[in-house]
């Protein structure tokens, strides 16, 4: 990767602000220049006083103090500029991108969410976003001073005197060459730093949602597994890094350093004026100005390695927001709610790890007919949530198409697929907002009766009545549900919302007795009348399903009814006799 390479994703954030940051650096580069001139008058005002001549006038020496009393201030209000200036361009920026980072993940298909789990993006929203928000606010700054001030410096000091002035470069130069190799390869690293990171985010991520388990059933060196081998990953990295860099960092520093800038310009000075080279008030110079040239380098490398963390943030957050997105749909309402597949073929994205693009779906022909209930059974893996998913429009289809009500689902726009079908998973997700936020979901306008009404008919409203505001009570502050109750609110949601066709996955796999008694009530309620298409993992929530489809390696293995499928003698009737006797042969069939 060639150093540039970074700045093309910057570039790509910073283009609507690019006009305001050249404002904040040329400030910046003002202020750094007028913030010498007090030095600079200190100088002449020496040279004034103590020069074998006679003095000029009181004047000359008030006009040297007006300059410097006029540089200061002038220097410290063109600094304050720059800084107005960049964290406005700033604010800007990081309300630009993260909005087009909404926009954009509020059109991915939903199933990326799930094979990339919410690490990632919690990684660009706000790591990433306050990484380039460092370099917009401060580091761009940083940089133009620790330039401009050498520079200035360096000029005014080759006016002086030329000899001390090489002497002044010889240490700057020993210092950057120093800092040139402790910075060796540090693109690379940067890289090889990002992904550490990024492991060690993913591993925090799946720490803390399995939190539950590992402090019930113990065995935390295996349970996180993957947290400790991010983390010891990151800690031999970083040492490795460190290791590596700490003599040639150390060495610039003190090289670099005001002190011993100072000792070897007057060093050298002296030794100048004992051979008639220099004159003694210009050792006073260098001893005032030389350690400017050096001090602003100390500041360059953490800002280097702040620009390349912030090229790095950068190029995260384009390739998200570069993110591949799901047409919207603009042309077809559907009429109705018939759902049709038909040649439904369907293939995740190959991987660094599997790369072979197996399908998971490979020509389903199936109907659901309005008012049935069709339940897909079959053993773990053989494509039942990735067929429902297409259902729910999680990704598109690879080949064939999907209808429902007519209309193939890529041409029903967003906001009226998801009033036509709706979805109650296992994995419940409700926001951390208010109960009746959290079952208006999909009908923001709904009035409270019709909140309250649809809780009723799910079996909850009792529950959340006596939370301590109502259904005003906000999940996970004063509103503390249980899994089952959980469940129930996200029926009374989907009760709200109405949808003609429903994709259910078992809601009661994982309830207790009470609980899944009283999500079945909020069940019948809500599945009645609807087109139904459920995602059996028990055989015997299922025996009364108008159509039953046995999917086998992503195919259509068998359909029916219960009783046909068990009299055919094939798959089905091997997975209910697996079922319905708990020994080894249960895990061997259901793990195929």
């Amino acid at each position: 990767m060639s150093a540039a390479a970074p700045a093309r994703p910057l570039a790509t954030l910073l283009a609507p602000i690019k006009g305001r940051m050249r404002a904040a650096v040329a400030c910046q580069v003002a202020s750094s220049a007028l913030g010498l001139v007090p030095l600079v008058a200190v100088v002449e005002i020496g040279r004034l006083f103590l020069a074998d001549a006679e003095p000029p006038g009181p004047g000359h020496a008030w006009a040297l103090v007006a300059a410097a009393v006029v540089g200061a201030v002038a220097a410290l209000a063109f600094a304050a500029a720059a800084t107005l200036v960049s964290h406005h361009a700033d604010n800007d920026m990081q309300l630009s991108v993260r909005r087009s980072l909404a926009q954009r993940l509020g059109s991915a298909p939903l199933g990326w969410f799930t094979a990339q789990g919410s690490g990632r993006v919690k990684k660009a929203l706000h790591d990433d976003v306050s990484e380039v928000h460092s370099l917009v606010a401060h580091t761009l700054l940083d940089l133009a001073s620790a330039v401009t001030v050498p520079l200035v410096a360096l000029v005014y000091l080759f006016v002086v005197d030329w000899r001390l002035a090489l002497v002044s470069v010889a240490v700057v130069a020993t210092g950057v060459l120093l800092f040139a190799r402790a910075m060796a390869g540090s693109m690379a690293k940067m890289a090889d730093y990002a992904a550490a990171m990024n492991d060690v985010n993913a591993g925090v991520v799946e720490f803390v949602d399995g939190i539950g388990v590992v402090k019930h059933f113990g065995g935390q060196h295996r349970a996180h597994a993957r947290f400790t081998r991010a983390t010891d990953a990151f800690a031999d990295f970083f040492a490795s890094w460190s290791r590596s860099t700490m003599a040639p960092s150390v060495g610039s520093f003190l090289v670099l350093s005001a002190p011993v800038v100072t000792v070897v310009v007057t060093v050298a000075g002296t030794l100048f004026a004992l051979q008639g080279w220099s004159a003694p008030l210009d050792v006073v110079a260098f001893a005032l100005l030389a350690p400017a040239l050096c001090a602003p380098m100390n500041v360059i490398g953490s800002r280097v390695q702040q620009l390349q963390a912030a090229g790095a943030a950068a190029r995260r957050v384009t390739d998200l927001m570069a993110l591949p997105t799901l047409p919207e749909g603009t042309a077809r309402l559907p009429v109705g709610s018939r759902v049709v597949l038909d040649g439904v073929h369907f293939s995740y994205p190959a991987t660094e790890e599997d790369t072979g693009n197996t399908e998971a779906v490979a020509g389903v022909d199936l109907v659901l007919e309005p008012g049935t209930v069709t339940a897909l059974v079959g053993p773990s893996g053989a494509g039942k949530s990735t067929l429902a998913a297409l259902l729910a429009r999680f990704h598109d289809v690879t080949a064939g198409s999907i209808t429902v009500g007519g209309a193939d689902l890529r041409d029903i726009p967003t906001g009226e697929l998801y009033r036509s079908i709706g979805f109650v998973f296992q994995d419940v997700q409700l926001l951390r907002t208010s109960i009746r936020d959290n079952i208006a979901l999909s009908r923001p306008d709904a009035a409270l009766r019709e909140i309250e009404a649809a809780a009723r008919a799910a079996s909850i409203h009792e529950r959340l009545a006596a939370l301590p505001r109502g259904y005003d009570s906000v999940v996970g502050e004063d509103a503390h549900l249980s899994g089952g109750e959980a469940q129930r609110v996200s029926i009374a949601r989907a009760l709200l919302a109405d949808p003609p066709v429903l994709v259910l996955d078992e809601a009661t796999a994982f309830a207790d007795p009470e609980s899944e008694a009283a999500i079945q009530d909020a069940l019948s309620a809500l599945t009645r009348g609807r087109t139904l298409l459920v995602i059996a993992h028990r055989l015997a929530t299922v025996t009364n399903a108008d159509h039953i489809v046995v999917l086998d390696h992503g195919r259509v293995a068998q359909q029916g009814t219960h009783e046909r499928l068990l009299a055919e003698s094939g798959r089905y009737a091997r997975l209910w006799a697996a079922q319905s006797t708990p020994d080894a042969g249960h895990d061997k069939e259901t793990s195929r």
